[in-house]
């Protein structure tokens, strides 16, 4: 007898083994001592050359993993910044751009309150989504913006935070998952061009208010 999942209900637990996963990896070492480089490292997107190109041996697994960044509100970075280093807010949401130019459009959606991805609740969630997508059409509402990746990690602050980047029209070789590695890889923007940015954005979530 199966469970709605298709598992016996006689199986083991569902488990997500780091550590056998580790020693898989390792066993797949090749004559050199690792693994081979990811079929990704040969798209055209790939930001970097790959002569001499290694990929890093695997670490054995870290259990319990150390804590994250702002853990506690007391010490939460985005919780202590005053509203005015935001280009939007409102009582549940902030929205902020770097101060200082970076080499695309890039936008952060921020919960008012500390909370992580999975402390919303479903009304919080709603509004989230409602505000990604606003986001992305003011950003995408600048001349020369092809395309708006949107962002979800958070292996290292706690306080929730979703990034939106612009990928510039015509730069093909920024497409799909490496546009964040060209983010800091690219000069900045021109610092009279980075405030019109921020102000567009600000103006823009203001008007969809």
């Amino acid at each position: 007898m199966s469970d709605a999942s298709g598992r016996g209900n006689d199986s083991v637990p569902l488990m997500l083994d780091a550590f056998a996963i580790t020693a898989a990896a390792r066993r797949a070492y090749g004559s050199d001592g690792r693994l081979s480089l990811p079929h990704t490292a040969h798209w055209p997107i790939f930001p970097f050359e790959t002569d001499n190109l290694e990929v890093r041996h695997v670490e054995d697994p870290v259990v319990p993993e150390p804590p994250r960044r702002d853990e506690a509100v007391a010490d939460c970075s985005t919780c202590q910044s005053d509203d005015d280093r935001y280009v939007w807010n409102d009582e549940r949401w902030r929205v902020s751009m770097s101060e200082e130019p970076l080499s695309l459009p890039a936008v952060v959606l921020h919960s008012r309150a500390h909370l992580d991805f999975d402390q919303l609740t479903d009304q919080l969630g709603a509004e989230m989504g409602v505000l990604v997508v606003r986001i992305q059409r003011a950003l995408a509402a600048i001349e020369g913006v092809a395309r708006v990746h949107v962002y979800k990690w958070g292996d290292g602050g706690v306080h929730l935070h979703i990034l939106l980047v612009a990928r510039p029209l015509g730069m093909m070789q920024l497409r799909g998952m490496f546009l964040t590695t060209w983010l800091y890889a690219l000069p900045p923007l021109a610092p009279q061009l980075w405030t019109e940015i921020r102000a567009h954005v600000g103006g823009a979530l203001d008007a969809d208010s």
